[in-house]
């Protein structure tokens, strides 16, 4: 059941996104390790920029990815290129890939990255009910949060690239705030402040 708070949300910044991988790459020394924090990096930040064709550039992911996300009860899997663009066009296509962590635990090693974070999301009232929560006010936008835990398996080649996600939601930790309209983070606003720290990167082949 969704906790509706009346205080003010937390502080909103998209910026934070790739914060806990570069915590880690502030000490792992593992070649390979750094290179999935480095796709991690990049990958988050094209998502919340709404640059998500980027994420499946054949650098950084399979060529047939598989996502398992499971909510509850249910799972739903994304299986094969197709399915992947059609999760991640879906939710840019809705102004859903405003997100961003209030706080994250990762993990790496050679197979992969684990991570748990308590993710916030940006959400429009009438879309409250497609991210599984019934409110009396869809006239205005809250601020969703629920913890979230996440492992990203990666191949086995020397630069390696993502193999999918499985991204499990925890309901029961569901709390929103109504967010004043002047603290509204819009998918515009997003790819405006991510856009110039991604493309500061280097290219992730060039690593």
């Amino acid at each position: 059941m969704l906790t509706l708070h009346d205080g003010p949300a937390p502080r909103l910044d998209v910026t934070i996104v790739p914060r806990e991988a570069e915590r880690l790459l502030g000490f792992v020394t593992d070649r390979r390790q750094r290179l999935m924090l480095e796709n991690f990096r990049r990958h988050g930040m094209y998502e919340v920029a709404g640059r998500w064709t980027e994420i499946l550039d054949p650098a950084l992911t399979v060529e047939h990815p598989v996502y398992r996300v499971a909510d509850g009860p249910s799972t739903e899997v994304f299986d094969g290129m197709e399915a992947v663009r059609g999760f991640y066009g879906g939710m840019t296509d809705a102004g859903l890939n405003v997100l961003f962590p209030i706080w994250e635990r990762m993990a790496v090693s050679d197979w992969g990255i684990a991570f748990e974070s308590q993710l916030a999301h940006v959400v429009p009232g009438e879309l409250m009910a497609v991210m599984g929560h019934e409110v009396e006010d869809t006239s205005v936008t809250y601020l969703l949060s629920q913890r979230v835990s996440n492992v990203w398996p990666f191949n086995d080649e020397e630069r390696p690239r993502l193999l999918g996600e499985h991204v499990y939601l925890d309901q029961a930790s569901a709390e929103a705030w109504v967010l004043p309209e002047e603290h509204v983070v819009t998918p515009k606003m997003a790819t405006e402040a991510l856009s110039p720290l991604v493309d500061a990167l280097p290219p992730y082949t060039s690593l």
